[in-house]
């Protein structure tokens, strides 16, 4: 062992990582014998030998080990051959991150140093020992929490990505995994003489990038989100024939909400997205006036927090999976939903929050560009393209007033452009003082962005815009323009099943549906019994985080009361 109980073998002259982590008694505590003794009934005792693996990357870790003698020594592999010592533990200590309470892929490897006995506290155990154990319990969540946070931070565990930084795929891929909280790092091909011959064994082409490098050696080249997601292990599966109470479609603030109050309620609740938890409130830089945050929090940490937290009671999430179509014929007393990849899965209720797609204005090239300078979100994966750039925001919104915000402190200069003559009717009082306030934030009114321009497949080089008021045209050199110009509900999967939407798409509920004239409903169920609605796909929602966690909290009684009822007898 090296110092202070951190490894001193490295494969390849590289640090130790653990010495850096901050706050290190909260990510690495150790437990008393009376806390030990406390967990034992949650797990049961095994034994290793000397260089035996405990757990390995990429492989589904068997939950939380609890060291009761000997040393685990934990390493990071990555996929270029790379052995990185992470930390020794020792007795007392456990062995988890955060993705060992749904049993997802290890990210990094444990093998015994000498003999050691453990308490193997399974992903289910895990959880219920949370829930019972709650002082104990709260210690356990924050150190997994904080290792998933270290992790990422490092750039530990998780594929490596090989190519420019400033290409569309490698921005693509950054996103995804940035958004879902899953640990990466970039190589480049011009600095990084791995990356080089990587690059010079596969011989790949533009179209190629970014090579993605898992943890066994496999090379995908450009893949899919999808693609990528399932070589890591991300996703996880229904169970079989299981039939859940509730199936989610959606993993935004309304559909996170949902999710934890039904799980910690007891409702079995599976949750699904396309793409990443959080959905557009995930890429928001700041919420200032959510409560309980007078300080703000970004949209990220915040649904990272109850994300986690879904997790926690037991809910399981399953990203990126898009839900193609909903079948409401229950012949079997359940819903079923069909999943990409050809995948069902089956629930007693369904919960709509699958919320709303990024509207696309009619601008000329407006295709050709994305992914290659037009932006849809403002992370710091796109911010770092932005940096000493001038650059242009469409929109008038608390979203575009965020990104506004937040970009004005990479880019040199942005161009807020604004169909209207105001921001007063769509947007906080507070970002409208904030965005006045900037100098380096500068208000187009009554302006549309009209066209694009730039190398075919390469980049985005210049934005024409047009006066709605003269109709004169200018144009900018500007390479990253960010649209914020609103969403369409994302309600297509639901055609056929009965669920009547407004003129706009969005999902009647409640009163308001003519079908549901003359029975008593929930103000959130839809035209169809036992299915629900919930943020911003429901017609007449408010439109902000606050009130789409409002409407998941909501919707778990509604949920019982219609489980409650299906169970019944008939008479």
């Amino acid at each position: 062992m090296g110092v202070d109980g951190v490894t001193g073998n490295n494969t390849d002259g590289r640090a130790p990582l653990a010495a850096a982590f901050p706050r290190r008694e909260q990510t690495f505590p150790t437990l008393t014998p009376q806390e030990i003794e406390r967990m034992r009934r949650f797990g049961e005792v095994r034994h290793y030998k000397n260089g035996e693996r405990l757990f390995e990357t990429g492989k589904p870790g068997p939950g939380m080990f609890v060291l009761l003698s000997g040393h685990v020594a934990i390493t990071q592999r990555d996929g270029l051959g790379h052995v990185t010592p992470v930390i020794d533990q020792g007795p007392g200590q456990f062995l988890a991150e955060i993705g060992q309470l749904s049993g997802r892929v290890a990210l990094v490897d444990g093998h015994a140093e000498g003999d050691v006995e453990t308490l193997l506290i399974p992903p289910e155990r895990l959880r219920a020992l949370l829930v019972a154990e709650a002082d104990l319990g709260e210690r356990i969540m924050r150190a997994l929490i904080l290792r998933r946070v270290n992790l990422i931070q490092g750039g530990v565990g998780g594929p490596v990505l090989i190519g420019p930084s400033n290409s569309s795929g490698v921005v693509r891929l950054q996103s995804f995994l940035t958004r879902n909280g899953f640990p990466h790092h970039l190589l480049d091909k011009d600095s990084d003489r791995d990356a080089a011959e990587l690059i010079a064994r596969y011989s790949p082409s533009p179209t190629d990038w970014p090579l993605a490098v898992i943890a066994d050696g496999a090379v995908l080249r450009n893949p899919s989100e999808t693609e990528l997601a399932r070589a890591l292990g991300m996703i996880g599966g229904p169970a079989g024939n299981r039939i859940y109470d509730a199936a989610i479609v959606g993993c935004g603030p309304a559909g996170l909400a949902t999710a934890v109050y039904a799980a910690s309620e007891g409702l079995s609740v599976v949750v699904l997205d396309a793409r990443a938890y959080g959905g557009q409130a995930g890429a928001s830089a700041r919420i200032e006036n959510y409560l309980g945050f007078p300080t703000g929090i970004s949209g990220q940490a915040l649904a990272g927090r109850a994300f986690s937290q879904a997790q926690k009671f037991g809910a399981d999430i399953m990203i990126p999976i898009t839900a193609k179509s909903l079948d409401c014929s229950r012949s079997d007393g359940a819903f079923a939903l069909a999943l990409d990849g050809g995948d069902t899965v089956r629930a007693r209720s369904v919960v709509v929050a699958s919320g709303a797609r990024y509207r696309r204005p009619e601008i000329q090239n407006l295709e050709k560009f994305e992914g290659r300078g037009v932006w849809y979100w403002a992370s710091p994966v796109e911010a770092r393209l932005c940096a000493e750039q001038e650059i242009a925001l469409v929109g008038g919104g608390n979203s575009a007033g965020q990104a506004a915000v937040f970009l004005s402190g990479h880019a040199r200069k942005v161009h807020m452009v604004i169909r209207g003559g105001g921001l007063g009717a769509s947007m906080s009082r507070y970002l409208i003082e904030r965005i006045e306030a900037t100098p380096n934030i500068e208000l187009v009114f009554h302006t549309e962005v009209v066209g694009l321009e730039g190398r075919d497949d390469v980049s985005l080089e210049r934005v024409r815009w047009r006066s709605r008021l003269s109709g004169e045209e200018s144009s900018a050199e500007i390479r990253n323009l960010f649209l914020f110009a609103g969403a369409d509900p994302a309600t297509g999967w639901l055609d056929g099943c009965g669920v009547t939407l407004d003129r706009g798409g969005f999902v009647v509920t409640g009163a308001q549906s003519e079908q549901n004239q003359g029975r008593l409903v929930a103000p959130l169920e839809t035209s169809v019994p036992g299915v629900f609605a919930v943020g911003d796909v429901r017609s007449g929602s408010v439109k902000r985080v606050g009130g789409a966690i409002g409407e998941g909290a909501q919707v778990v009684a509604a949920l019982h009361g219609f489980l409650g009822d299906a169970a019944k007898p008939a008479l």
